[in-house]
């Protein structure tokens, strides 16, 4: 995108209040035309009510949106361009799967033949297109969701608001309709925001994710951005699984956790002082007891967790390493012969180290 294009959607300095309770606060973002973005956070983090505010559910208490050039901060709904799909379907429960998705379509007054055009079509961009007839009670959850994305992308709206679509729905439906959202999403090139608690969703579905919390923005990145370089240490807990271990910094290119020095990236921090040491599970490797490494730390296997395609060891270290986890391959495993009690040595890769501040 160049500089002289004008993000799609831009919101200013928005501020929600409910009462004397500040749910978004002072919040600024730019969306891109054809981007898919996921605003993501633990539940009353302020994404669903920054979804409404865009849409006009929820108006703004202070704060102004753009919408493709247009100042859209005092329009009601009906006059915004927006489809949106909630959680709980909100389909019509007394008319058909047609008359579901035409509905938006014959309020604007299409012609009938056009409609039915358009209905077809969008049944098939779905998978449904034998459902015309049926009424949503007689569909699946999975099915009645297709249709009312359907039913949302009918009028052909500039802008898709998709609020916890996929939480209602068992895990098997919801990992195949993530794909087919995403897969449709690539051949519309609609612009789509997505509120979910789940990362797994965010990470899988985004082009850009917004890390949530209290009402403000934690981080904005590409999901490889978000997971692998974390701003805060809200984000690195809220984003997949994290080590976290206190540290100093005792000279440039070291840190001590406990009686042990650590060689990591210090750049930005001061000799002496307290951090936050942050490490992927994936990142650790693991070695046999005998094996000495400079970056390496003697510890034994506490617990083994079995997770499918991967095993979980929790491990205890000296004293001054909180209890660590570290996650190996079925065959790494078995190649340590890894199992409670038995000692192995944990080296830590300086390149995936991280430092934050340490708060109190």
């Amino acid at each position: 995108m160049s500089e002289a294009q004008q993000p799609y959607l831009k919101i200013e300095d928005l501020t929600k209040h409910f009462g004397e309770f500040v749910a978004v606060r002072e919040l600024s973002l730019e969306i891109n035309g054809g981007e898919f973005v996921c605003f993501l956070g633990p539940s009353g983090c302020g994404k669903t009510t920054l979804l409404r505010a865009i849409a006009g559910l929820d108006p703004q208490t202070t704060g102004r949106i753009t919408q493709n050039g247009q100042d859209i901060s005092s329009l009601p709904p009906s006059e915004r361009d927006f489809g949106i799909v909630f959680q709980s379907y909100a389909l019509f429960p007394n008319l058909t799967v047609f008359q579901n998705i035409a509905y938006g379509l014959e309020n604007q007054r299409v012609p009938k033949p056009e409609i039915r055009k358009r209905v077809v079509e969008l049944l098939e961009l779905v998978g449904l297109p034998e459902q015309t007839s049926k009424y949503p009670a007689q569909l699946s959850g999975g099915q009645q969701q297709r249709v009312a994305l359907a039913r949302a992308l009918a009028t052909s709206p500039g802008l898709l608001l998709l609020d916890e679509p996929l939480s209602a729905l068992d895990a098997r439906v919801r990992a195949s309709l993530r794909q087919e959202i995403r897969a449709l999403h690539q051949r519309l090139g609609i612009t789509t925001i997505l509120v979910t608690h789940d990362q797994e969703e965010a990470l899988s579905m985004a082009d850009r994710i917004v890390v949530m919390d209290h009402g403000s923005i934690e981080q904005v990145g590409t999901p490889e951005e978000i997971y692998s370089t974390p701003a805060s240490p809200f984000v690195a807990d809220f984003i997949g699984v994290m080590n976290f271990m206190e540290a100093e910094v005792v000279a440039s290119g070291t840190i001590r956790v406990g009686e042990t020095s650590l060689s990591c990236d210090t750049t930005n921090v001061s000799s002496g002082e307290k951090v936050r040491m942050t490490v992927r599970p994936e990142d650790l490797r693991c070695h046999t007891k005998t094996v000495d490494l400079p970056n390496g730390l003697p510890v034994h296997v506490d617990t083994l967790e079995f997770l499918g395609s991967f095993c979980r060891l929790k491990l205890k270290g000296p004293e001054g390493f909180s209890t660590l986890r570290a996650d190996l391959s079925l065959q790494q495993v078995h190649q340590l012969k890894a199992a409670p009690d038995v000692p192995l040595t944990v080296e830590f890769p300086p390149d995936s180290l991280r430092l934050f501040p340490d708060i109190q």
